[in-house]
């Protein structure tokens, strides 16, 4: 998912050769799955074939994201489909996978100048191969179009091919699953949906800054004006706020990732708008919008979105089609059951400030009419957590955990940590439990935590139903 409201992203280090795996045998096969934003996507030409990699990209991004990457949601077929009509958008599946997740950027300019505003899973990778693990036999990775939502067909079939493939590889051992941000999300509808499959082929899963309950702050303010991941000269070479926003409106993922409204939050998120109302004597009125509220703030904001493709206008507002498709998929979230036979474990970063409420206008400069949050610059009110994702949302799994640990971190950094990757050495057996272990806080989450699927249902789902049936 984003880190600092902004992207996991990966990492480049020294260059790493495969080892010649002579532990490998004594391995159980691991997959790595990424998170929103954390696979490499290309661009292929229907005629030809060719590929132009477009996320990510640094030096020309922001004009190869407008031309082949801007897409439109297809409720007839649940999925998010680009503009271009010329082009597929794929994910490498080179190097067993693990390419799509090590680097987004591989370009020769960006290893030597050690970029690492472009870091994923590559210092977990090294280590994996530095303790024996070996690529194509107990070692994979899982990129996917992260445009699309968690439980799509495609994204669902490519994970159980993977888990199949790396099963098969090792001679029959079952796969220890490793997953980040959004990726866990994507795990857990895979588990929902193929639990049978799940606990044939999976022995342990990790987890890393997983939005159970969603990530408040930024996805809220994702959905109105967008991200910004560097700011500066070097927003210049990289994706626009604006660019991104236009692709986000129509991201099944994102809407996914909304906070859960039935969920009980100790502080309830909440969007803010300093109105102006000019109605009799002019005055100004601070609006308050909770979780289900919020959603009529979404269409009254969005309902003039639009973007110029090609010389022709293409409407963008909020999309109500994918939002019910969304709380579908939480409906699935809540209900998931992990299998007795599988151990779960849960790491989640803290002390880092993580948006929760946003705040558009102020009392002396406040919104003339909805439309105008979408040219305004946020003010976020702030929660523990790793920049992104809310600790108390990352640890409220609803799962009968191993360990939950809690890890001074920010949300990609936490890939690269030293302690997350020992207490995974550890997980995985790969170390003295005495010389690695970092305490863990194991508290499992309270059932009456996780909303019960007539709450939500009540919640979110029934008032998709309204919107719907008023054909707003």
């Amino acid at each position: 998912m984003f880190g600092d409201c902004g992207l996991a992203l990966p990492c480049f280090g020294r260059d790493r050769r495969q080892r010649d795996g002579s532990n490998d045998a004594d391995r159980e096969p691991v997959l790595l799955v990424s998170g929103i934003g954390g696979s490499i996507l290309n661009s292929k030409q229907k005629k030809n074939g060719s590929l132009l990699r477009i996320w990510v990209r640094i030096l020309f991004s922001n004009y190869e994201f407008k031309t082949r990457l801007w897409s439109i949601y297809n409720p007839e077929t649940g999925y998010t489909e680009t503009l271009n009509p010329d082009i597929d958008i794929v994910v490498p599946d080179d190097d067993y996978g693990l390419y799509a997740i090590d680097i987004l950027d591989p370009a020769w300019w960006v290893k030597l100048l050690h970029v690492t505003d472009v870091y994923h899973f590559h210092d977990m990778i090294d280590m994996l191969i530095d303790c024996g693990y070996k690529k194509g036999t107990t070692l994979f990775g899982y990129g996917y179009d992260f445009r699309q939502s968690n439980r799509i067909d495609k994204a669902m079939n490519g994970l159980k091919m993977k888990l199949q493939t790396a099963y098969k590889a090792s001679g029959g051992k079952k796969v220890n699953v490793i997953s980040h941000s959004m990726g866990g999300l994507l795990v857990q509808c895979f588990m929902y949906l193929h639990k049978d499959v799940f606990a044939k082929y999976v022995n342990k899963w990790i987890t890393i800054a997983t939005p159970f309950q969603g990530a408040p702050g930024c996805i809220n303010d994702s959905l109105l004006t967008g991200l910004q991941f560097v700011y500066g000269f070097k927003s210049f070479f990289f994706v626009s706020r604006w660019t991104m926003h236009q692709l986000l409106v129509e991201c099944p993922s994102i809407y996914e990732m909304l906070p859960n409204p039935g969920f009980k939050w100790k502080e309830q998120p909440l969007i803010l708008v300093w109105r102006k109302y000019t109605e009799g004597d002019e005055s100004v009125k601070l609006e308050v919008y909770n979780s289900v509220d919020c959603l009529d703030l979404f269409r009254g904001a969005l309902r003039d979105n639009e973007l110029t493709y090609n010389g022709k206008s293409v409407a963008l507002p909020f999309n109500l089609s994918i939002l019910k498709w969304a709380a579908g998929t939480r409906q699935m979230l809540d209900n998931a059951q992990l299998p007795d036979s599988v151990d779960f474990y849960n790491i989640y970063g803290i002390s880092y400030d993580t948006p929760h409420n946003v705040c558009y206008g102020s009392e002396a400069s406040p919104i003339d009419d909805l439309p105008e949050i979408c040219h305004t610059m946020p003010e976020y009110s702030y929660v523990d957590g790793d920049g992104t994702v809310p600790s108390e949302s990352a640890e409220a799994d609803g799962f009968n955990a191993k360990a939950r640990v809690a890890v001074k971190g920010e949300h990609r950094a936490l890939l690269r940590s030293e302690t997350v990757l020992k207490l995974i050495k550890n997980w995985l057996g790969l170390t003295q439990q005495s010389q690695t272990y970092v305490k863990a806080k194991v508290a499992n989450v309270s059932p009456d935590l996780i909303p019960s699927e007539e709450a939500y249902k009540n919640s979110t789902i029934g008032l998709c139903e309204d919107l719907l049936s008023k054909q707003i």
